[in-house]
């Protein structure tokens, strides 16, 4: 059981800076404290053995435990809206989409006070159907409902309305486009009393929500809201059968969606500025009831996309208090640290990167830590929520207590391969929670048989490398690219990737090429690497989106008219379909993956090449890597070779590609265009990993591996073997400031 959870403000941070450190505990009296460097994150027995080492640094525990809810769902809130007159009639409208009707009662439009009870709440009821409440105090509350239990995935107009003169309560739910044999309208009105509208009301109006006395928010809505309105009057027949428009009079607010898209405001356009904000980012760009397929990007036509897409599980920041704040030391090294909190047996590990200070370096190379990557895995539940995971493994799937936990959690939050709980897919991930799988000594699912390490766990085989060597290293991660762009890898005579850099941004992928261009030296010492898209929020730190439009290996795709992101309005999916595929970068790009073993390397005529000739000081058998901890081979897991059609420069050496991989290896959908019989590991050609080296313009080099298996090699035969002799040679290399030869010279 895991009774400690907590995360950090940063994920990184130079000397000096300070981190907030949030903490909950469960059935924990107390907790204490410790900063760390993550040297070797691996507990296997068979492995180099787990490394830590333990910083001089008094973080001021122990401390006292206190639990910390998690508050899933997204709604808007307004605050300090005014109250309405006391002898005012009233009227609610929305456009919705629901995905999750009679899924309990859920919340379109209200304003309650949790303390009095008193307000107006516009909502499905449990069975589904459209309803009305009113409240004047707690006690004294008349609702009325369709009894018609709404369409999933359907665009209606809901209505409200309460006439004071006469006490009549009346619901409404139109189905927008109407199916023969199905109602189109249901419309209730019942008498309640007069003077039910209450003015002593100090809660502010949400959307998708309501009030609560104990949590912010409940009732979370599943499904789509669009344009909704409050009157100060009550709703003629027809006006409550078809959408009123905002220049109505008795209007108090009507709130636009397709306004502010790439921000957490929604805006009124009602002229009475009672503009809100959302909270736990609900999915923006998406379409709305008059989108018709004629504009697929909604900056281009915001009109159509002015709907938002709310759900019950969506979370961006926990908001929890911070227990205690982390000073770094001003003479703390660039390194790979964690936060480690424990009680008793109870432990916790908090990542997060410790760079050099800001326009410096403090060693000549630098690791880029794919922390894009980390949160697209965030939390992924792939354990147990997806039944193919042992297929593609070919072995039972061994549970671990962070499987069970995330399961008897869920509101710890979602990744991009994972489903919302109404179906529809994951476009946004965070930072700002608890990442149990980001954690040293955890165990994934897809990492081959042996060690069975993902991610970040799995990249700590190249810092361990790179400890054993004595090399000096910078640490710099994803969002430090993103930040500051090029400038934070200039001069540095080598960067050295993860195992698996799958996500990358725009201004990311421009910053290694700006690097590279300017005679940058790159190892790309991983597999499926710029693979996907992603879009950093403009302002709020720590979340990424990414929608995985077109194809590409992917556990859903966003419905058609949505392959925008709605941070940027850029247009999404692989790199390869935006016009700047890997092969370009690295002269490699990914072709398959499987996860059952790995395989060896065997060298090529390329090989012996005198361009190369560094790279196999010392080597001499032809196959390489026929062991390691990540399946028992050095390729494997996901896989990268070139392709001339796709970018591969044309004087790119294969030094080495691999064989004998078995039919759970399956290339990508978008290599995919005809399936047919023959594309196992053991029949395509294409399913290979190669090792390929070539010079770039300005004197820089590019080394790339193709497996994401590749470090999990290092450490054979305590680091006297192939893979690491190779990995070696090449960083010495790259290290000797002798610029490589222009390729016009050979």
């Amino acid at each position: 059981m895991t009774r400690i959870l907590g995360y950090a403000d940063r994920i990184s941070a130079a000397p000096g800076e300070c981190i907030q450190v949030m903490v909950s505990c469960e059935g924990l009296e107390q907790f204490d404290a410790n900063l760390i460097r993550v040297i070797q994150g691996d507990i296997n027995p068979s492995g180099p053995g787990y490394r830590e080492e333990a910083v001089a640094l008094n973080l001021g525990g122990p401390f006292v435990g206190r639990y910390q809810p998690i508050n899933s769902g997204s709604y808007a809130v307004i605050d300090d809206a005014p109250a309405f007159n006391t002898q005012s009639s009233l009227g609610l409208q929305a456009l919705i989409w629901p995905t999750l009707p009679g899924r309990g009662s859920q919340v379109i439009l209200s304003r309650e006070d949790p303390e009095l009870g008193a307000g107006f709440r516009l909502y499905l009821d449990s069975e589904g159907a459209a309803a009305f409440q009113i409240t004047k105090k707690k006690g004294k509350s008349k609702r009325i409902s369709t009894g018609k239990r709404l369409i999933s995935e359907r665009w209606y107009l809901i209505s409200g309305s309460y006439d004071v003169e006469n006490g009549t309560l009346t619901v409404v739910q139109k189905l927008l486009n109407p199916y023969p044999n199905v109602n189109v309208a249901f419309k209730v009105s019942r008498n309640v009393s007069t003077n039910m509208i209450c003015t002593d009301i100090e809660a502010p109006i949400m959307i998708a929500a309501r009030s609560a006395n104990n949590q912010p928010a409940i009732d979370h809505f599943n499904g789509r809201i669009e344009a909704p309105k409050i009157f100060s009057r009550s709703l003629r027949t027809e006006e409550m059968e078809s959408l009123v428009g905002t220049e109505c009079e008795d209007l108090v607010a009507a709130w636009d969606f397709s306004v502010g898209m790439s921000t957490e405001q929604i805006t009124d356009k009602s002229g009475n500025q009672l503009h809100g904000y959302l909270v736990n980012l609900p999915t923006r760009g998406v379409c709305g009831h008059k989108w018709d397929g004629s504009e697929h990007c909604w900056h281009k036509k915001p009109e159509h996309y002015a709907a938002i897409h709310f759900h019950d599980d969506d979370l961006y920041d926990c908001a929890w208090k911070s227990d205690f704040e982390v000073r770094l030391p001003d003479n703390i090294s660039s390194g790979v640290y964690a936060i480690h909190l424990q009680s008793g047996s109870e432990e916790y590990y908090i990542p997060f990167a410790v760079r050099p200070p800001h326009g410096t370096k403090t060693a000549p190379v630098a690791f880029i830590l794919p922390t894009a990557s980390y949160m697209a895995y965030a939390n992924n539940r792939i354990g147990i929520d997806v039944p193919e995971t042992e297929i593609v493994t070919g072995r039972l799937i061994q549970m671990n207590p962070i499987d069970l936990f995330m399961q008897t959690h869920p509101e710890i939050g979602l990744c991009f391969y994972d489903l919302h709980n109404d179906g529809s897919g994951v476009f946004y991930s965070s930072r700002l929670r608890p990442i149990v799988n980001m954690q040293p000594k955890q165990i994934g699912h897809l990492g081959g048989a042996g060690s069975n390490l993902w991610q970040f766990n799995a990249d700590t085989h190249i810092l361990d490398w790179l400890e054993q060597l004595d090399q000096p290293f910078d640490v710099i991660a994803d969002e430090d690219i993103e930040t500051e762009g090029s400038e934070v890898l200039e001069g540095y005579r080598a960067v050295i990737t993860g195992t698996h850099p799958e996500y990358y941004s725009a201004r990311m992928l421009d910053s290694l090429q700006a690097y590279m261009d300017g005679g940058g030296r790159l190892m790309y010492l991983g597999g499926n690497g710029f693979y996907w898209r992603v879009s950093y929020h403009p302002t709020l730190p720590g979340v990424i989106e990414c929608r995985k439009s077109e194809d590409g290996i992917r556990a859903f795709a966003p419905l058609p008219g949505e392959f925008y992101s709605s941070f940027t309005g850029e247009y999404t999916g692989l790199w390869r379909r935006n016009g700047r595929p890997p092969n370009e970068l690295v002269g490699i790009g990914m072709v398959s993956q499987g996860f059952d073993y790995s395989s060896p390397y065997v060298m090529r005529e390329a090989s012996r090449d005198p361009r190369a000739a560094f790279v196999f000081e010392g080597v001499e058998e032809p196959v390489i890597g026929d062991y390691g901890l990540a399946g028992g081979g050095a390729a494997g897991l996901e896989l990268d070779a070139t392709n001339h059609a796709l970018g591969t420069p044309p004087h790119t050496l294969v030094l080495a590609s691999s064989e004998r991989h078995s039919d759970l290896y399956l290339m990508t959908p978008e290599d995919m265009n005809d399936p047919a019989p023959g594309l196992g590991g053991t029949e395509a050609e294409i399913i290979r990993a190669e090792m390929v080296f070539f010079e770039t313009p300005s004197g820089g080099a590019v080394f790339s591996t193709g497996s994401i298996a590749w470090s999990g090699s290092l450490s054979h035969a305590n680091y006297n073997n192939d893979i690491a002799r190779i990995t070696t040679n090449v960083l010495k290399r790259f290290l000797d400031e002798t610029p490589f030869a222009s390729t016009t010279e050979h």
